[in-house]
């Protein structure tokens, strides 16, 4: 199983990234969001989800790419939902960035689901139904306004390390999350281990 992909972008378009790895080309399809994180970029890291495509002469993989292991995991969360296949999840992963889409599932708000090309009401609530929970437990939605000041100073890497460690120590993602976005809002320079000490201490 293959977790991520790091070395040179060869190639890219909004779909899709090329990406070269000791001599190896990998085509990795992509969302708008993740388009918009590499644009730019000489080296990339993507973190891979793999699809097997049965039936037909060949039986094929085909690998998703994603900027962030949040988007991935936001991926692998949409694509359980009944109706919604893999590109329908993409252009949902498209249309927002992660944590806004998170954020919108998890308080149900219909009106940005329904806003992508394919979505209907019904679906729309299905995604909201199915996911919402689970988007809670894993602590992906952000708990700071979409598209506020703090959210592009936020060294989001940081962030989700901060929380994967605290959820390890047992404690519950969302508040996690809010806790650990309070305070990179207040200094985006912490290392990671600086944001779990002081995390640990305002945690209740």
């Amino acid at each position: 199983m293959i977790e991520y992909i790091k070395g040179e972008l060869a190639e890219l378009t909004p779909a899709q990234a090329i990406v070269e790895a000791y001599g190896v080309g990998y085509a990795l399809n992509i969302s708008l969001n993740t388009y918009e994180n590499i644009q730019g970029h000489k080296d990339v890291k993507l973190y891979v989800h793999e699809s097997l495509v049965t039936g037909g002469r060949d039986d094929s993989y085909t690998f998703f790419g994603f900027a962030t292991k949040q988007e991935r995991d936001l991926y692998r969360l949409l694509i359980t939902v009944s109706g919604v296949g893999a590109n329908t999840a993409r252009m949902i992963l498209s249309a927002a960035p992660p944590a806004e889409l998170a954020g919108a599932i998890s308080s149900g708000n219909e009106r940005l689901l329904k806003g992508v090309k394919g979505i209907g009401l019904k679906t729309a609530q299905r995604i909201i139904v199915d996911l919402k929970d689970k988007i809670l437990s894993l602590g992906i939605a952000q708990e700071v306004p979409a598209g506020s000041a703090a959210d592009s100073t936020i060294p989001s890497d940081v962030r989700d390390e901060a929380v994967a460690a605290l959820t390890m120590l047992g404690f519950s993602p969302a508040p996690t999350a809010k806790v650990v976005t309070a305070i990179l809002t207040d200094d985006p320079s912490l290392p990671v281990e600086q944001v779990v000490k002081l995390a640990l201490k305002q945690i209740k």
